[in-house]
């Protein structure tokens, strides 16, 4: 496992340059290439970076995360790549432009060794639903990695790369952190830029992080927070230090455990690995208290037609017309579009589109959609009201740990219900990280989460770290 902290250490001592831990990097991607992790590796544009990255740290201009090795997820623009967001239809869409989170991290010298597979347009809980093949869980390759940052979550798992980038609409940072072992951060809504992230689900998508260890992860989040001009939902609010809220003792925190969040359909397993988590909790020091979290039973319906309506939006401009995928030998305009769309987009795609263009038509526009934003905001206030009382919340980050692959691929249902621990984050905009517990009877990750309050990620870091 790569640390930032053993990277800086043997760099420093000259035990190894950039250049060097980039081409062991590489290597190891192309060994593991049967998890189908990465869709595009930068090979030798990578190469050269790490060699400009050494030049900068002899002359003593290096930037602060020199030696950074990342990978982003495929939905996240970087200049003159393929940005695929795991579709047919944007399979050969060089982007223009860096999204804002990539650029900062290249301006801190990182190296970017590629770009991950996730499932399609971000749609999905086990990246099964990628055009370009199924990604496979490092622990066991007959079960899913989780998603839809799936890619990403393995790329670090697998030690492919230090951290990666991915994205988090209703848990997809967390969730496949949770069944690949590693640490996944989601970060309050505004917090980072979406600048460069392909939408899927606007008022709920943020970029988050992966990592080995806290550190790693906080140390990313310092460079790529703070306010964006070009994305009008980024927040102008001050950017602590991440690193030195790390390594600080948590007496007297309150730490929430929200019943309704710990019944019937939580694997046994994981809930005796989170309660032994707890304990470790109070032995340094926090209190602990039940709480309870009355609208919990909505989050599924809620976010699910919340999510899907604003997917049919966001990719209405996926037609055929400006980029993107174009169907040949069409008979007209509206041909084309229709094709362009059936033949460019997989069927989980196709269906989102469809409930989401259907909750917002004239005859159910109020009975779901504005009925789901209604709800939204109860939510919301379970988390203000539960934050009145506790510092931070304690659940788990997913109901069993990895499934095998195509297990719940013929049953949507079962596999929304993946997500049942992580949407209300995205829906209330708050902080969330994804943290290890230990593995299962079948040597499989275990994880759980830690929920903070609006633009706090200091102190779930800080809980993290303590738990690492």
């Amino acid at each position: 496992m790569h640390t930032f902290d053993s990277i800086q250490e043997k760099i420093s001592s000259k035990k190894i340059s950039v250049e060097e831990l980039t081409k062991q990097f590489l290597q190891t991607i192309n060994e593991k290439r049967n998890l189908n992790a990465f869709l595009n590796v930068f090979d030798g544009k990578a190469t050269r970076r790490a060699q400009e990255v050494d030049k900068k740290i002899s002359e003593g201009k290096a930037g602060q995360l020199a030696g950074m090795v990342m990978a982003s997820k495929d939905n996240i623009c970087f200049k003159d790549e393929v940005t695929t967001c795991g579709s047919k239809i944007l399979q050969d869409f060089v982007s223009l432009y860096d999204a804002t989170a990539i650029q900062r991290l290249k301006n801190a010298d990182v190296v970017f060794v590629g770009k991950t597979n996730q499932d399609e347009f971000a749609m999905g809980s086990s990246t099964e639903n990628s055009a370009f093949g199924v990604v496979k869980n490092p622990f066991d390759e007959t079960r899913v990695p989780g998603g839809s940052s799936g890619g990403s979550a393995v790329a670090v798992a697998a030690n492919m790369c230090v951290t990666a980038l991915g994205s988090d609409t209703g848990g997809s940072v967390r969730q496949p952190a949770a069944l690949c072992g590693v640490i996944g951060l989601k970060p309050t809504y505004g917090r980072v830029s979406r600048y460069g992230l392909v939408a899927y689900g606007s008022s709920l998508d943020q970029i988050g992080i992966f990592g080995n260890t806290t550190r790693d992860v906080a140390r990313v989040l310092q460079v790529i927070a703070g306010y964006d001009e070009h994305d009008s939902t980024s927040a102008n609010v001050s950017v602590p230090n991440y690193t030195e809220a790390l390594n600080k003792n948590i007496s007297g925190l309150n730490i929430g455990i929200p019943k309704e969040y710990f019944a019937d359909g939580l694997d046994e397993e994981i809930r005796k690995a989170i309660f032994l988590h707890i304990e470790k909790l109070k032995s340094l020091g926090a209190t602990v208290k039940e709480i309870s979290m009355p609208n919990a039973e909505y989050v599924i319906p809620t976010y699910y037609i919340i999510a899907m309506a604003e997917a049919s939006s966001n990719l209405s401009r996926f037609d055929g017309a400006r980029y993107g995928y174009r169907a040949e030998k069409v008979k007209n305009l509206h041909d084309m579009y229709i094709r362009s769309r059936s033949e460019g987009f997989g069927d989980e795609v196709k269906r989102r589109i469809m409930v989401g263009t259907y909750v917002l038509s004239a005859g159910y526009y109020d009975a779901y959609y504005r009925k789901a934003q209604q709800v939204r905001r109860l939510i919301y206030n379970d988390f203000i009201n539960a934050y009145k009382e506790v510092d931070i919340i304690v659940s788990p980050a997913t109901p069993t740990t990895a499934f095998k692959i195509g297990e719940k691929s013929n049953d949507p249902v079962q596999m929304y219900l993946e997500d049942v621990y992580t949407v209300s984050a995205n829906l209330a905009g708050i902080p969330a990280i994804a943290v290890r517990a230990g593995k299962d009877k079948n040597n499989l990750p275990i994880g759980f989460q830690l929920y903070g309050k609006h633009f706090d990620e200091a102190t779930i870091l800080k809980v993290s770290d303590c738990l690492e």
